[in-house]
């Protein structure tokens, strides 16, 4: 009986050991989920041996699947910052994280994690698109602390790449609206070897967000950031064909500084042109002051506002309004000119005319019997010299009474009864000159302190004798003599005193000198003319057509530039 239970007490703690032992190894193989990850910080060199193996046999000069499928490489961008914006070498600039993403099967991996974060010493062993920006003028990649490069590999062979680039593009620009334009500026990359038959690009997220531009990241001064759109297209060269990305940035001009730099001050200098027109003609240096300021400010205003602007062969929208400006500020100017002209033409006639009336006045004659020969004496012309000096000179005319013989003389001698034929119309006097009696021979006389009056040499003495023994004329004695400065007016107040009192005073009374009697002859003179002093018809409708005509412009101008679609249109939406 003992023996019979023996060997089943042996075999059930046999089963008891093994089953033990089971458990003892079963938990030694899983462990604790930390107990891996301990295990990999201990050893990294687990790590180093799988990138060894990826490496080894890697040919980075060969394009993923070379000689099989094409290689898509997906982008998407991020802007960090964006400006400024150069209108004058059409260009922007902008700081982004430029990322990249294929896949590579020749790196995939067996390994405890899924995701291989490297850093930049990575990329130089590994095959990397060769993409560059079409339209770049300059890009920089930041190397500051050390390059800004990301790389990384999953477990099935993708491959992330990313850049921090600093790229400044080109941006085509057509100011025809300038400053209420638009403009689409673009940013164009693609494969420089690889044409489209080995490799494609597209858009990670998509075409509407695989660009991101927060509002923080625009830095523009003079413009706003409206938004983007993204485009693929393919352009064809001798290589072959290739995929090019572009993203189009829209902007809008901002308006604020040409307000306040050239819209303003160029109306107002419009506007001070014609206060021109409410000053006094007469005003002629106010006048030209007004004119020649004005449109030496235009002139200066035009200059300043090209220097932020290329050197289009073109006219801008601002171009035009300050040319309607400079043109209306040189209206100006010529209409005073106009004016000007005008007025002294007006002058002249008006002087014309007077001197006309003047002739043309029927002076009594100064009569004198001596026997039977009787002389009168009338107006005959005007003489003027250079500093203003005018002479009314008369016409002596003889008569006999019998025969109607008339007679002259040939000869003359300074009297000195001449001296105070001098007439000064601005002591208001008038001083005839002595006539002499028994002298038949009577010659015209412009009577001055410098010019003899003429008499015979032959009967000087007779006639000097003559001349002392004669009483002087009546005050009426119509021989005048006077000054009129050259731009008086005939209507003014001293034309008036000369031509006007002094001719009404002409009443001139026949003396009796052989005990004959004379009547007085009065004659009313001609009225003076009008007055040409005061505000010009030129300058009455030009108060009233410059004014309008100018609001009307602005009013055009900024209605059909206000109301016009100047954003420049992108290649992806023509």
């Amino acid at each position: 009986m003992v023996s019979a239970k023996e060997p089943a007490i042996a075999m059930s703690s046999g089963l008891s050991i093994a089953l033990l032992h089971y458990l003892c190894l079963a938990t030694c193989l899983t462990g604790p989920p930390g107990q891996i990850k301990k295990e990999e910080k201990l050893w990294p060199e687990n790590f180093t041996s799988i990138l060894n193996s990826l490496l080894d046999g890697y040919d980075n000069r060969l394009r993923p699947g070379f000689g099989g499928p094409v290689t898509e490489v997906k982008t998407d961008i991020y802007v960090t910052s964006f400006g400024p914006v150069s209108d004058v070498e059409m260009e922007y600039t902008m700081d982004v994280f430029f990322r990249q993403t294929w896949v590579d099967k020749r790196l995939k991996y067996d390994g405890p994690i899924e995701i291989l974060r490297l850093n930049n010493l990575m990329v130089s062993k590994v095959w990397t698109p060769d993409t560059f920006f079409r339209n770049g003028k300059k890009s920089v990649a930041h190397n500051m602390t050390a390059p800004n490069k990301l790389f990384r590999i999953m477990r099935n062979g993708t491959i992330l790449y990313t850049m921090r680039l600093t790229i400044s593009a080109e941006c085509p620009m057509r100011l025809v609206d300038f400053p209420m334009d638009g403009h689409a500026c673009p940013l164009k990359f693609g494969s420089y070897a690889y044409p489209k038959s080995e490799m494609i690009y597209t858009w990670t997220k998509g075409p509407e967000k695989s660009v991101e531009v927060p509002e923080e990241s625009s830095s523009l001064v003079q413009y706003d950031l409206l938004g983007h759109t993204v485009s693929t297209e393919t352009i064809k060269s001798i290589t072959g064909e290739y995929v090019v990305m572009t993203v189009y940035f829209h902007l809008r001009r901002k308006m604020g500084y040409f307000m306040i730099q050239t819209y303003i001050p160029c109306i107002m200098t419009v506007i001070l042109s014609q206060v021109s027109f409410w000053i006094n003609k007469e005003s002629v240096p106010a006048r030209t002051v007004f004119g020649i300021t004005t449109v030496l400010t235009m002139t200066t205003l035009s200059i300043s506002a090209r220097h932020s602007l290329p050197k289009v062969s073109y006219a801008t929208a601002m171009d035009w309004f300050i040319a309607v400006c400079f043109a209306f500020v040189f209206s100006a100017l010529i209409e005073f000119a106009a004016v000007n002209y005008f007025t002294n033409i007006q002058m002249e006639k008006a002087k014309r005319k007077t001197v006309k009336s003047l002739l043309e006045f029927p002076v009594a004659p100064i009569q004198r019997k001596r026997s039977t020969e009787e002389t009168l004496m009338v107006p005959h012309h005007m003489e003027y010299d250079a500093s203003g000096m005018f002479t009314l000179v008369f016409q002596p005319q003889s008569t006999d009474a019998n025969s109607n013989v008339r007679k002259r003389t040939n000869t003359t001698v300074q009297s000195e009864a001449d001296g105070g034929s001098r007439i000064d119309t601005r002591h208001s006097s008038i001083q005839p000159p002595s006539v002499a009696q028994g002298s038949s021979d009577i010659t015209p006389r412009s009577l001055s302190a410098s010019s003899p009056n003429p008499f015979t040499r032959i009967n000087a003495s007779e006639t000097l004798s003559s001349a002392r023994a004669t009483p002087p004329a009546p005050p009426s004695t119509p021989i005048l003599t006077g000054f009129v400065s050259q731009h008086a007016t005939a209507g003014s107040p001293s034309i008036q005193r000369l031509l006007g009192s002094r001719l009404e005073q002409i009443q001139t009374t026949t003396p009796n000198t052989l005990g004959g009697s004379a009547k007085p002859s009065a004659v009313t003179p001609p009225a003076p003319p009008a007055s040409h002093s005061g505000t010009s018809k030129i300058d009455k409708y030009a108060r009233i057509l410059f004014p309008v005509t100018f609001g009307a412009f602005n009013m055009v101008y900024w209605v059909v530039y206000l109301s016009k679609d100047t954003m420049e249109k992108s290649e992806s939406l023509m």
